[in-house]
């Protein structure tokens, strides 16, 4: 015996499924690189700056998707990653300091959906596979600090014990030099 619902039920599972189906589609279409160019506090990003960015882009001879002016920024759409990192240094020497050039991934998202308020879910760092930091450590400083503290635990330890001293520092050896043949 099989359980029977209501018909409206059924055309209700249908609604809400492809209602979900229409607004998870974004997220099928994927990215594309892009160039974002915003204004700093002095200059405007308008149909002159559209103009201006146009006229670099076609000097360098470097193809690019699309041009589309949103919320005061500009949006430029590139082929491929290459074209998009030459670009970048094209625009940010051709604007110059007035404008900011970032490098973006910009949704492929078609009209139709757009205009229907489907958008792509934007992933976190965590889930597009992180951050690499490539980090580097100024090594004279840290041991330059190292030998500053080791001076001050040095004077502390000599107090305690009541032991007189005229002068605690630090002396640089030459390359090669021993501290026991410098009188140290």
């Amino acid at each position: 015996m099989l359980n029977q619902y209501p018909a409206w039920k059924y055309l209700l599972l249908i609604v809400v499924m492809a209602v979900s189906i229409v607004y998870a589609l974004p997220n099928l279409y994927g990215e594309e690189p892009a160039l974002q160019v915003s204004s700093g506090r002095t200059a405007q990003v308008d149909q002159a700056t559209e103009t201006r960015l146009r006229q670099l882009l076609d000097k360098a001879g470097l193809a690019y998707r699309a041009i589309e002016r949103q919320d005061g920024r500009l949006l430029v759409r590139f082929h491929d990653t290459e074209t998009q990192l030459e670009a970048k240094d094209v625009v940010k020497q051709g604007l110059g300091r007035a404008y900011t050039v970032a490098l973006n991934l910009a949704p492929r998202t078609p009209h139709w959906l757009t205009s229907l308020g489907a958008a792509p879910m934007y992933l976190g760092l965590d889930l597009r596979g992180g951050v690499h930091f490539l980090m580097e450590v100024d090594v004279e400083a840290a041991v330059h600090q190292a030998e500053e503290r080791y001076i001050g635990d040095f004077r502390g330890l000599l107090r305690e014990n009541k032991i007189r001293y005229a002068r605690i520092g630090r002396i640089k050896l030459e390359k090669g030099q021993d501290a026991a043949a410098s009188g140290v």
